[in-house]
């Protein structure tokens, strides 16, 4: 039974971001459950800090490497390959996981001799008692991208079979690894049990997946070839996009140098809120987009641009239907959210830090629509095997968020109306340093100017896909979505008389309620609006498919 589920074969776009998705919503609250345990445990202090400063170093080496270039192009190369043969394809597959596992162990050990050096540079701010923490377990996490190169293109193999339920369980997986590291190797070794389960996580995620990909023709070949065809042709299309990459991760440890100069648990606080933040991204956006990739480049490399154009709308419609009242629901209940995840597991996070931590997250989620369009835009560009204007967008982007970065953290850290404004509506008044929700202000800036522009781009490039029917769309479902963050404003304030929010299942059921509120009222003014959108999620269900809705 779970060997048949472990090999299932999904047949459309919607059955495979629908798997991504759940056990991507799956992965996410464990992995808020993990942000929980670390912010119950070690709060906002400074072993917190180092616990995400020590990721950055593993983090570059794999998104430099493998997460921007090689797993984007590795699909549609794939894709070339299997039309020629099977075993000429599984001889590519060997050899590029052969040729990846060498250099990625190639850049670990660099980094590995020069962490001390390259920590310097990163968390300027830190002192060295923290950096010489922070080298060690950056050290331990060094394993962690070595695991998760191999298993990305082993990801990339079973998405072209449509294998995405192996693929989609390795984070919950990595995650529940992480977990267990917290409860029961944290207490001994602090942080550096939490950084152990991170690498058996690694590892779990490579190793969940492997049965499946055995079971699509896998068989181990000791083939490796550096000059061979595939290994150039990868390299050659991936460059655009490993810079664009590399920029980004330039931006993150920028973002992280900053913060290391700000009040003790920036760092913290930040990445708290960013990982909330990216909680509906990762359940509606990437889900869509990973689904969508292999059919958007398999339309396009056989010339059927009417079903690559519907296909396109269809998605970017479906992502703006369920992430833009998402995201206004996070902004009206982004305090509630922050103390259930971070604040009910542990003494270690205090009000402070919630009303903070709190003020990021309704930053953040000003552009989630635009941070979630992102993926699947981007995909779009790569499905037609462009991967240079993306690049240079993205570039583009970096650089106004880096710049951003520094000049609201610098204005918020003197007195000014702006301080003020921002300040008085996120109730951060009586805080000395509030500096940090500079931060992700320019990230969301940053993602409105990405997201409009690739918009604008692909438009120009492959032609009007449906613009209009999307703009339409996008101003009935603002609407709707404000009516609904209304009522769960309006939610809040009634069910505070039935439930103490002093307590946690006090303000779990505050919450929650308040939320089914806002869905209820978000779904029939849906229905009112006919937007179709609703209409295609219902018909999923089979009592409405059952009944001809």
């Amino acid at each position: 039974m779970i060997q048949k589920l472990l090999h299932f074969q999904t047949k459309t776009i919607t059955q495979g971001a629908l798997i991504v998705g759940f056990f991507s919503l799956l992965s996410r609250i464990l992995g808020l459950v993990r942000d929980g345990l670390i912010s119950g445990s070690f709060g906002t202090t400074s072993q917190a800090d180092i616990y995400f400063a020590a990721f950055k170093i593993p983090d570059f080496i794999y998104n430099f490497l493998i997460a921007g270039g090689l797993s984007i192009v590795f699909l549609p190369i794939l894709s070339e390959y299997m039309a020629k043969g099977k075993e000429e394809a599984w001889k590519m597959i060997n050899n590029t996981i052969n040729v990846i596992s060498i250099v990625l162990c190639i850049f670990a050990i660099v980094c590995f001799i020069f962490t001390p050096q390259l920590l310097k540079i990163i968390v300027p701010g830190f002192s060295q008692a923290m950096l010489n923490e922070s080298v060690s377990l950056t050290r331990l996490l060094l394993l962690s991208p070595i695991f998760f190169g191999i298993s990305s293109l082993v990801s990339s193999t079973l998405m072209y079979f449509n294998r995405f339920l192996s693929y989609s369980l390795a984070p919950v997986i990595y995650n529940i690894c992480i977990i267990l590291g917290i409860k029961f190797l944290a207490p001994s070794f602090g942080i550096m049990g939490v950084g152990i389960g991170v690498v058996v996580g690694a590892l779990s995620h490579l190793l969940i997946q492997m049965p499946a990909f055995i079971h699509c023709g896998y068989a181990f070949q000791p083939i490796l070839d550096f000059k061979a065809q595939s290994i150039r042709d990868f390299f050659v299309l991936a460059l655009p996009r490993t810079v664009a990459v590399a920029g980004q991760q330039i931006n993150d440890l920028v973002t992280t140098g900053i913060a290391s100069t700000l009040t003790t648990g920036s760092i913290a606080v930040f990445n708290y809120a960013n990982n909330i933040q990216y909680m509906p991204i990762g359940f509606f956006a990437v889900p869509f987009s990973i689904a969508a990739f292999p059919m958007l480049s398999k339309f396009w490399a056989q010339s059927q641009s009417k079903e690559f154009f519907e296909n396109l709308s269809a998605t970017i419609k479906q992502v703006i239907f369920l992430v833009l009242p998402t995201a206004m629901a996070i902004f009206v209940l982004r305090a509630q959210i922050v103390r259930i995840i971070l604040g009910s597991l542990g003494k270690g996070f205090s009000w402070s830090d919630t009303r903070i931590t709190a003020a990021c997250v309704g930053m953040f989620s000003v552009d989630l629509l635009g941070a979630a369009l992102i993926p699947l835009l981007a995909r779009a560009f790569f499905a037609i095997k462009n991967t240079k204007t993306p690049t240079i967008i993205s570039l583009i982007s970096i650089g106004v968020n880096i710049s951003l970065s520094f000049l609201f953290v610098n204005i918020l850290n003197q007195a000014n109306g702006f301080r003020t404004f921002l300040a008085n509506f996120f109730d951060i008044g009586d805080m000395a340093n509030i500096s940090v929700i500079g931060l992700p202000l320019a990230y969301s800036i940053s993602f409105i100017f990405q997201a409009l522009f690739l918009l604008w781009f692909l438009y120009c490039e492959i032609g009007d896909f449906g613009m209009k029917n999307i703009f339409k769309l996008f101003i009935k479902t603002v609407l709707a979505s404000a009516l609904s963050a209304l009522s769960i404003y309006g939610g809040l304030i009634f069910f505070a008389r039935f439930f103490n929010n002093t307590t946690v299942l006090g303000l779990i059921g505050q919450t929650f309620f308040s939320g089914i509120l806002g869905v209820l009222v978000y779904i029939l003014l849906a229905y009112v609006f006919k937007m179709k959108e609703l209409e295609k999620l219902l018909s999923l269900i089979p009592i409405f498919k059952k009944n001809g809705n």
